[in-house]
């Protein structure tokens, strides 16, 4: 098995064993695939990054599959992202390969990698968005991200994706949560899925007037969809809103911000394992906890040296 740029190399050219290797080596910063990252960036084949978020039960994964599976009716490669929450023991990811995607094992025109949360605020893993980028090098357009559903940490997806579909689900108060959360603050597009639910309508209907009397916090409402993830209905009208979003996506403006949140996420965790990795973190740690310092002042301290 190649490594280095070779295994790079053979990753973009279709190797998925190459590619299902360079993610781990993402994963685990591996400091051989650490030195490969100029190279995954300037390989970047332009696809669009989607994040699916939303409270837990309103039925991500499977309506990740139903998007992958229309997306394939579309002759779209797609890779997919799932973030799982982490093994308190290993920091494995729970679910593992997500046996209930397992129908778009055999096609090889889809890569889904299962990553652990390993506690990370926002539901993504700190290595999420290198990994997107390893998938977009090796030709997977789209790339889904899907979140673990962590509540109002869920925000973080939208740093990551270009475009925000945020899944709710009637008749179970989360518009209002929604609201309180700031989740709807951050979608480009929603999609109320279990539609077959009694109340999909109303919740809908809801949904628009809380984005219309917002006071002008949205220059434009995202769309708001009724899906069955479970069928498939409503989820072509939800893959056209997605792809109508890609050019608001790709401005200069929205590039900007993404990459301004790429590189303060990359200085914070540097700064932390810096920090971490310094001889007198346990010894400033003890003063803490024996209120000789306080967190600020030693966090500067820590970090001016």
């Amino acid at each position: 098995m190649a490594h280095g740029p070779a295994l790079l190399t053979a990753a973009v050219g279709g190797d998925r064993r190459a590619l299902a290797r360079l993610l781990t080596g993402i994963e685990n910063e591996d400091p051989h695939v650490r030195e490969l990252l100029p190279q995954i960036f300037a390989a970047s084949r332009g696809a669009h990054l989607v994040g699916i978020t939303g409270p837990p039960g309103a039925g991500k994964s499977t309506l990740v599959t139903a998007l992958t599976r229309e997306y394939r009716k579309r002759g779209r490669r797609v890779g997919i992202v799932a973030v799982d929450p982490s093994s308190p023991y290993t920091g494995g990811a729970i679910m593992g390969d997500r046996i209930r995607m397992m129908e778009h094992a055999a096609d090889r025109n889809i890569f889904m990698r299962s990553m652990a949360s390993r506690g990370e605020l926002g539901g993504i893993a700190a290595a999420t968005w290198l990994v997107a980028a390893a998938l977009d090098a090796a030709g997977y357009d789209p790339v889904l991200v899907e979140t673990v559903g962590a509540g109002q940490a869920e925000l973080e997806v939208a740093r990551l994706a270009e475009t925000t579909v945020v899944v709710e689900v009637p008749e179970m108060g989360d518009e209002i949560q929604a609201i309180k959360a700031g989740l709807l603050e951050v979608a480009d597009v929603v999609t109320v899925n279990k539609a077959d639910r009694p109340g999909a309508e109303r919740s809908a209907g809801q949904l628009r007037a809380m984005l219309a009397g917002a006071g002008g916090r949205f220059a434009a409402p995202p769309p708001i969809l009724l899906t069955i993830a479970t069928t498939g209905e409503g989820v072509a009208p939800l893959v056209d809103a997605i792809e109508a979003d890609r050019t608001r996506a790709r401005s200069p403006d929205q590039a900007r911000v993404r990459a301004r949140n790429q590189l303060l996420r990359a200085v914070i965790e540097r700064s932390r394992r810096r920090a971490e990795g310094r001889v007198e973190w346990d010894s400033t740690v003890n003063e803490i906890a024996e209120h000789r310092i306080d967190p600020i002042t030693a966090a500067d301290r820590l970090l001016d040296t």
